[in-house]
């Protein structure tokens, strides 16, 4: 039902219009399905028809009552837009990120509620880390016939090679998840369990910033639970059960940018104020794990871990996984690493599993679970498939192991038929299915355009350890809802989450990470370590920018010279043949401009996209794109913006001239045009908006090397060909150098070399010089680290030097012409050959010294 305006509402009372928001909100709301848990009208109703704690929430919202909501909820789009909140979806090959999708409501969870939540949520993760240390320790379970062999043995996440191993603190789990719901007759179930590397921690964190602060009335009112507190335990928890305590070093360990959910890996470093780490960061020497970074090796001893077990170790594991460290398993069984959570829990997710958990609990700990998970049933078993299959009706059958290519599947939705094909399945293949209890979810309010309508919603709760075998519970959690009239919750089809409030009666914990004296005066006086991997993105993120700029201008000059009245200069067409080769902008298999100018400028004009099959503009565009999204935590978002939508725009472009009879040509000048000032704001970005630490050094010296290749091969062979002998051949290299207006300034109209060599070679007041981009050059790597040392010292062996130029001695000035003159060219032709050569072997250097750490004298371990 539409949101009605303020001159149709429903009447009611004396007054005539509704007296409280909470009666608008009431009589606003969809009807919810009948037989599910009606989250807004649950407990003791208030007058109006909703708990206490909803009539207060619309109660809180200010003089405009409902009447916010709009703009509310167009705030909360927007904040998510501006932080770059995303959430990847694999299928969606066009748009793998989409801006995350966050509910306008919180949801409410009472403190007596909450409280039989924490105490069964406790039990649970108690019950799981002592079945670990069984499992992988004397095997009673299995020996007592308390769980099958086949669901842990048989399962793929059942870790041999951990057997025997005890994690520090005897601690397996630090962090586990448990998806609960609420059932029509308001009682919480457990739907499953989550223990190897549970998502979640980042995403209810930025939830709850965003919503607080839409309802910061309602927040304070309803004496919400705050979450930092659990946070600093849990690191705090982290730091004490570490080799090496309070000196120890924690990383977080993500697999990466296209990672469904990045983001929140990167926030959540950036939260916990730890260093975001891929598996390439990390190396193992002597049964010990280093982070590669710019000063050398530095030891982790804290590792959280944000993939599943399979990927950890190539050498013990998958050995395809490029995402993990290859010895990792061998430090941990060593006792140098602390890995969180501990590896070989996966068996521990398989929803067979809950089926026995009660059992097992009771033998254990001689009480019952407080917090039961739905009726499970293995079809493993042979009394279980009896007994399961006649509730197929009633049932959800999902995979008992995660590489089964079976999809969950809910028995009442199912035709007749589909349930006896089903039910085939299972006879054929039963220890690969499971079934559990059909629960109808609960329904919690959700804005939608305008309406409030209802949503199945699911709980993820978190507990944290904060010291030996010592839990507490997050006091919130994140809430993920269906889309409309779905009962499968998922983030990948379309779902959405909510922020989960939990209210008390007690003290408030008001701790905040954000605002630690002690933690920020730390974090001013040692600077986190820039990661090789980022180092050397960002290195390469300098180098694409910088050749994307040479490369436009270079097809844009190419184009005039093959288009105009000088055309027909041999020497020119021979230079741009040169330029435009060494720079990919066309294939090997094209005559030269020499033989067919309007050929090599059609060709030049198709080959422009990415998808040509040259390392044209495209091809620039797209690997500057993946160079920024293996950074984008250092980037701000505008910039990341200005990247993607260039590369999209310039491909979009390309393949649309491709379609046409004319090949585009027309439109060429404009997009090339248009794509060098998109690429003077993205450089601009980088320039002024950026932290000048080790990283953006690397960045700028990516650039000027790049600089110093292109332009110093350009500069030769306009000598080699004698284009820079002509009119047209002189004001194109002024061109490439973007330096013509600078020049016309200086010189007016002149073109001899002395003028040009001095501008553009030995001038230290021009950035497009080579005396300027060499000196600077020269200055950014002695600032890198170890640069006084033996390496730093060689990385500048080979580099020319521009203080000992002479333009005199550069330009033959005293020697006239004839064979002088001829020497001359010879001479500062060697000198530039030698300019480009020395940069690309200084790349090649500096990549083993600060990237591979291939160069021993480069490593250092720093303890």
């Amino acid at each position: 039902m539409t949101l009605p305006s303020s001159s149709n509402r429903p009447l009611h009372g004396h007054a005539g219009a509704l007296a409280r928001p909470s009666e608008q909100a009431a009589a606003w709301g969809e009807p919810f399905p009948p037989g599910h848990f009606d989250e807004w009208r649950s407990g003791a109703l208030d007058a109006c028809g909703l708990s206490p704690a909803w009539a207060q929430f619309f109660d809180e919202l200010g003089p405009g009552g409902l009447d916010e909501l709009p703009a509310l909820a167009s705030a909360l789009e927007r904040q998510i837009r501006d932080n770059g909140i995303t959430y990847n979806v694999y299928a969606d090959a066009d748009n793998p990120q989409r801006p995350w999708s966050l509910d306008l409501f919180p949801f409410i969870v009472g403190p007596q509620d909450w409280a039989h939540l924490e105490a069964g949520i406790l039990q649970r993760v108690r019950l799981l880390d002592a079945l670990l240390a069984d499992l992988y320790g004397p095997r009673t379970l299995l020996r007592d016939g308390l769980i099958p062999p086949a669901l842990v043995q048989g399962h793929p996440g059942y870790l041999r090679a951990m057997h025997g191993v005890r994690p520090p603190g005897d601690t397996w789990l630090h962090i586990a998840a448990f998806d609960l719901a609420h059932g029509p007759d308001g009682q919480w179930w457990v739907v499953s369990q989550r223990t190897q590397a549970p998502s979640g921690l980042g995403y209810l964190l930025e939830n709850r910033l965003a919503i607080g602060r839409l309802f910061s009335g309602a927040f304070e009112g309803l004496r919400v639970q705050r979450l930092a507190a659990s946070y600093r335990a849990l690191m705090r928890g982290l730091t004490a059960l570490s080799p090496r305590g309070a000196e120890s070093r924690i990383a977080l360990l993500t697999p990466g940018p296209y990672n469904e959910t990045y983001f929140e890996h990167a926030f959540l470093a950036r939260y916990l104020g730890l260093p975001l780490v891929e598996g390439s960061d990390l190396v193992v020497r002597d049964r010990r794990l280093y982070l590669k970074t710019l000063q050398g090796l530095e030891p982790v001893d804290v590792l959280i871990k944000r993939l599943d077990d399979e990927w950890l170790d190539p050498l013990e594991l998958r050995a395809d996984s490029t995402l993990g460290v290859p010895g990792l398993l061998q430090a941990v069984r060593a006792g140098h690493l602390l890995l969180a959570n501990a590896p070989g829990s996966a068996p521990l997710e398989s929803p067979a599993l809950l089926g026995f958990l009660p059992a097992i609990h009771e033998r254990w700990f001689g009480a019952p679970l407080s917090l039961p998970s739905l009726p499970t049933w293995w079809c493993g078993e042979a009394a279980a498939l009896a007994d399961a299959l006649p509730r197929l009706d009633r049932a959800v059958a999902k995979p008992t192991r995660p590489d089964r290519d079976i999809e969950t599947l809910l028995g009442p939705s199912l035709s007749p038929s589909e349930r006896e094909a089903l039910a085939e399945r299972i006879r054929q293949r039963p220890e690969d299915f499971t079934l559990q209890a059909y629960l109808p979810l609960s329904q919690q309010p959700a804005w939608r355009q305008g309406r409030i309508v209802p949503r199945s919603a699911m709980l993820r709760v978190f507990a944290l350890a904060d010291g030996p075998r010592s839990w507490r519970v997050l006091p919130g959690g994140l809430v993920r809802l269906a889309p409309g009239g779905q009962q499968i919750v998922s983030m990948q089809r379309g779902g959405s989450s909510a922020d989960c409030w939990v209210r008390t009666h007690g003290d408030i914990d008001r701790t905040s990470l954000l605002r630690q004296a002690p933690s920020t005066l730390s974090l001013a006086l040692h600077k986190r370590p820039v990661t090789s991997r980022a180092a050397e993105n960002l290195f390469w993120l300098g180098r694409y920018s910088e050749r994307a700029e040479n490369t436009v201008r270079l097809a844009r000059i190419a184009l005039q010279g093959l288009r105009g009245e000088d055309a027909s200069d041999p020497a020119v067409l021979a230079w741009l043949t040169a330029c435009v080769r060494h720079s990919g902008l066309v294939l090997p298999q094209v005559p030269d401009a020499t033989q067919a100018p309007r050929v090599f400028a059609r060709a030049l004009v198709a080959q422009l996209g990415a998808d040509s099959g040259a390392t044209s503009v495209g091809f620039n565009l797209r690997a500057l794109r993946r160079a920024a999204d293996q950074v984008r935590e250092r980037l701000s978002q505008e910039q990341r913006k200005l990247i993607d939508a260039l590369a999209t725009d310039f491909d979009d472009r390309c393949r649309a001239w491709a379609r046409r009879a004319d090949g585009g040509e027309a439109e060429v000048f404009a997009v090339l045009e248009d794509t060098s000032e998109r690429l003077s704001a993205i450089t601009g970005a980088q320039v002024d908006r950026m932290v000048r630490d080790d990283g953006w050094r690397l960045l700028s010296i990516g650039r000027l090397i790049e600089r110093v290749a292109a332009l110093a091969h350009a500069l030769a062979a306009a000598l080699q060909t004698g284009a820079i002998d002509s009119d047209a051949g002189y004001e194109a290299l002024l061109g490439l150098f973007d330096s013509t207006i600078t020049f016309h300034a200086l010189y007016q109209q002149r073109r001899d070399l002395v003028a040009l060599l001095d501008l553009l070679v030995t001038h230290r007041d021009n950035p497009r010089a080579l005396a300027w981009v060499l000196s600077t050059l020269r200055a950014r790597v002695r600032k890198l680290p170890q640069s006084e040392r033996a390496a730093g010292q060689d990385l500048l062996a080979m580099l020319p030097d521009p203080d000992g130029w002479d333009l005199v001695t550069l330009s033959g000035a005293k020697g006239g012409y004839g064979p002088a003159a001829a020497t001359t060219h010879l001479r500062l032709i060697e000198l530039l050959q030698t300019c480009e050569s020395s940069v690309l072997d200084l790349s090649e250097r500096l990549g083993r010294t600060y990237f591979s750490h291939a160069d021993a004298t480069a490593q250092t371990l720093l303890a």
